[in-house]
């Protein structure tokens, strides 16, 4: 069955996605911002990364719409928009530890072989 319209368009914005949590400061962002909203100091302090950073990838993931901010007094907090984002984030991570378990088995037969 060929592909819509519709699909052509869910699966570039499926691949813009990807593209903009293929980034590890981003996904270590998400993972902080997994349980509430922080402003842009705690996440500098919580990622050790330099402030201006940190603000250049929190913009790309607003951009995306993946996060959402809030102004707190002079503190702008960001959110993430859909806590789905985590579940996807879970479940990949999930597979990625499978696969690393799954060839550290294949590493030690290799080796007792």
């Amino acid at each position: 069955m060929p592909a819509t319209s519709k699909d052509h368009k869910i699966l570039s914005m499926h691949a813009e996605l990807c593209k903009t949590l293929a980034n590890p400061i981003r996904l270590e962002l998400l993972g902080l911002l997994r349980d509430g909203g922080r402003s842009v100091n705690e996440l500098t302090v919580l990622t050790g990364v330099a402030q201006a950073t940190v603000s250049q990838h929190l913009a790309v993931l607003r951009q995306r719409g993946v996060v959402s901010t809030r102004k707190e007094g002079v503190n702008v907090h960001y959110e993430i928009t859909n806590p789905k984002m985590i579940k996807a984030c879970d479940l990949i991570r999930e597979v990625l530890f499978e696969q690393l378990a799954e060839m550290e088995k294949l590493a030690k037969s290799e080796v007792t072989a």
